[in-house]
């Protein structure tokens, strides 16, 4: 071919009589074959410089073996038809100068501007990555802008790169051969088409095939044969699934129930539960309160466990239901996930489709054993685990806590239990009472030492004079201590032989006196005093006393006033001011 080429560059521009010599020679005229003109031939045979080509002449046809790509040259076998431009005539050796490439060219201007004003598509193959762009083979170099380059943006450009595409023409010139391919218009047609075919063929209710495209965590998206619907998590098990994973795989083909779909928003709603019958439909029948049944944990939350029950049936043991433990315990600690539990039915509600499970009414109540080891009274060894403002949690048995309320602490008055008690102490206590439906166990440390009130009135009886101090001052009256833990009462009337209306400004917290018992109700554990009746008692005793040891010289005021020296006056009371009754 080389040969040829130097021919060609030597070969002189032809005259109009050696042209017309050339026709009679290969037999047809100017009017059958022109240079530039598109004409068809027959592979005869392949050599080292050229394709020659039976054009139906006697002459044959040459194409430079440069025209053709090597993995197509290789494909071509004699009698394989070729379309090629006539260039020109080699005079002295006789061939026909032909040209594959520009026929090629020529052929795809031609497709592109009948696409372009057509509408229609070409097909291109992705050759380059150029600035904004991409550059196609479409027989001619066309250009591809990134915005056009997918209906959603490319995050590896260098994919598409070496691959044949459908692409729509979007701006063609003629004269400068410019060509602006587009192939998302081709992709949105193309969707557009397959969204109309299966959008007319879909019913409500019907199952339908297709491939699971992509998984999410809120369901699987199927593809219905170039539309895509969405089987959303709820709807693909009658029980509970944590991902779609559990069910499905992405390629996997599936069978559906269309739920609901619509066309202009191009939403469809797939079922994949709803192939089989719903579980819930004979609730009732199958469970009922208080039925011990048998389940699997199938997943753990921090309120609780879900135990499966049969397939589609779940149950939740909520947390509170788990232990007979006060202390609130994580379920991680309790189960574990695949575990097989045995379960009391709490209850069934087909319409919310829920089912209350318990774990720890299969179980004895621990109260209920506790009553059967021990009864009111018993002593008890434990561990204080909290103090509260009402009192201290105290550590039975393992799990099985008592409350010390503040009151059973000791037999004085506390203002707190952290008074008496800390956290971590090891201390005993009395039984006091096991209150198994409300489940309650009621501990003592004071009767530890027996009951003091009981002690008291034994030893004490009314008229007794006995050294009190007032620990708080009341509207009606003071409040007295008579001996740790145990206080009394003594009235306004009984302060003093002068009408007091406020104790107040009489008396004073911590202030020390000697009263006199003149009611005790053991059964109420109630004590009334007298200041009012002790000072006179004083007053009398004092005055016998003095009788005894003095001489009869002194006059009676002498000794009442020699004895009224070791009374304290009572506070003066304040005088109504005037206007004030």
């Amino acid at each position: 071919m080389a040969e040829l080429k130097k021919q060609a560059n030597r070969e002189e521009k032809l005259s109009s009589e050696d042209y017309e010599h050339l026709l009679d020679k290969y037999q047809f005229s100017a009017k059958e074959i022109t240079p530039g003109q598109v004409i068809k031939g027959k592979l005869i045979k392949i050599t080292p410089t050229g394709v020659l080509v039976d054009i139906g002449f006697k002459s044959e046809g040459v194409i430079p073996v440069e025209d053709f790509v090597e993995a197509d040259l290789k494909k071509l076998r004699p009698g394989d038809e070729i379309e090629a431009i006539l260039e020109r005539t080699d005079a002295k050796e006789g061939y026909l100068l032909l040209s594959k490439k520009k026929a090629d060219r020529q052929r795809a201007i031609g497709e592109v501007e009948k696409a372009f004003h057509a509408h229609s598509y070409i097909t291109g193959k992705i050759i380059q990555r150029i600035k904004n762009g991409y550059t196609v083979d479409a027989g001619l170099d066309a250009f591809l802008p990134d915005s056009h380059a997918d209906i959603r943006p490319v995050k590896n450009p260098a994919s598409l790169l070496g691959q044949d595409f459908k692409f729509k023409v979007i701006k063609f010139e003629r004269k400068t051969e410019n060509a602006v391919l587009s192939r998302k218009l081709f992709l949105q047609d193309e969707r557009e088409k397959k969204k109309r075919r299966v959008f007319s063929r879909l019913v409500k209710g019907e199952k339908i095939k297709g491939h699971v495209r992509s998984l999410t965590s809120f369901g699987a998206f199927i593809d219905l044969g170039g539309v895509e619907g969405l089987l959303h998590i709820s709807e693909m098990s009658w029980g509970k699934i944590g991902h779609p994973s559990e069910l499905f795989e992405t390629g996997q083909e599936v069978e559906v129930v269309l739920l609901d779909f619509n066309e202009k928003d191009e939403r469809i709603s797939l079922g994949y539960k709803q192939l089989t019958e719903d579980p819930w439909k004979n609730v009732l029948d199958k469970y009922s309160v208080g039925q011990k049944v048998k389940g699997k944990v199938v997943s753990l939350t921090d309120f609780g466990a879900f135990v499966e029950l049969e397939k589609g049936i779940e149950g939740l043991v909520h947390i509170s239901d788990l232990s007979w433990s006060r202390k609130s315990v994580h379920p991680k600690k309790i189960l574990s996930i695949g575990e097989e539990v045995h379960v009391s039915v709490l209850d069934v509600n087909p319409e919310t489709k829920r089912v209350s499970l318990g774990l720890k009414q299969t179980m004895p109540h621990p109260l209920e054993l506790l009553r059967q080891k021990y009864s009111p009274g018993a002593r008890v060894k434990g561990k204080i685990t909290s103090i509260t403002d009402f009192g201290a949690f105290m550590e039975v048995e393992p799990g099985v806590e008592g409350l010390i309320h503040i009151s059973d602490i000791s037999w004085e008055k506390i203002k707190h239990a952290k008074d008496k008690l800390e956290v971590g102490q090891e201390t005993e206590a009395v039984i006091l009472n096991i209150d198994v439906e409300k489940q309650k166990v009621s501990l003592g440390i004071k009767q530890l030492e027996g009951d003091i009130w009981e002690d008291f009135f034994n030893r004490q009886k009314i008229g007794d004079l006995v050294k009190v101090r007032i620990v708080r001052i009341a509207d009606f009256g003071v409040f007295v201590e008579i001996t740790p833990g145990i206080e009394g009462v003594v009235f306004l009337s009984e302060l003093d032989e002068r009408k007091i209306e406020n104790a107040a400004e009489a008396f004073s917290v911590g202030e020390e006196r000697i009263a006199k018992i003149i009611k005790m109700n053991p059964r109420e554990k109630r004590i009334s005093l007298s200041f009012r009746l002790a000072q006179m008692e004083m007053q009398k005793l004092e005055y016998q006393k003095f009788l005894s040891t003095q001489d009869q010289r002194h006059t009676l005021g002498d000794i009442m006033r020699d004895q009224l020296k070791h009374f304290s006056a009572p506070k003066k009371v304040a005088k109504p001011k005037e206007g004030k009754k």
